[in-house]
């Protein structure tokens, strides 16, 4: 599963969710005609609940979402924190230079001479721009997804390299 985004709150009172969504185009996902929760990102694929998409529109700077069976606010409510994902063959392919998420956690960063600066643990949304989160052991380092760190992304060699350097 690719991991999407999250439900933050219900929203209204007939079962709609409000979305916090991990990415640039959560419209998108419009085009799917199920969307699958779980309340933990790293569930195994056959845990998360598989919901046919009602309806979904921009909101402020995520989206509202209805499901089929969240018939009401306490449905919903019990939904708040659980994250959305889809299958990676229900996605539509990314565009050259992009990325989802999930394809670039675990991967290793290292810095131009080829030192190992740690592996992506996560992504950060400031508004600005996304944020790589860099775990080596103990120290997490947060280095910013834009083309002036970020040099190159290596999806086969699951490798990222970047002008960055260990002691910043």
């Amino acid at each position: 599963m690719v991991v999407l985004g999250r439900v933050v709150a219900p929203f209204g009172v007939k079962g709609w969710l409000k979305i916090q969504p991990f990415g640039d185009d959560p419209l998108s996902w419009r085009k799917m005609p199920h969307w699958w929760l779980a309340p933990e990102s790293e569930m195994p694929d056959e845990q998360w609940a598989r919901y046919a998409l009602r309806d979904c529109q921009a909101h402020g700077k995520g989206l509202v979402a209805c499901l089929d069976g969240i018939a009401d606010r306490n449905a919903a409510e019990l939904l708040s924190g659980w994250y959305i994902a889809a299958p990676r063959e229900f996605l539509p392919q990314p565009e050259e230079n992009e990325y989802y998420w999930g394809d670039l956690v675990g991967m290793a960063v290292r810095d131009e001479a080829g030192e190992l600066l740690g592996e992506v643990t996560g992504l950060l949304s400031t508004g600005a721009h996304d944020v790589l989160q860099v775990r080596d052991g103990e120290m997490e380092r947060l280095i910013p997804f834009v083309a002036a760190y970020v040099l190159d992304v290596d999806l086969a060699a699951r490798s990222i390299r970047t002008a960055w350097q260990k002691d910043w």
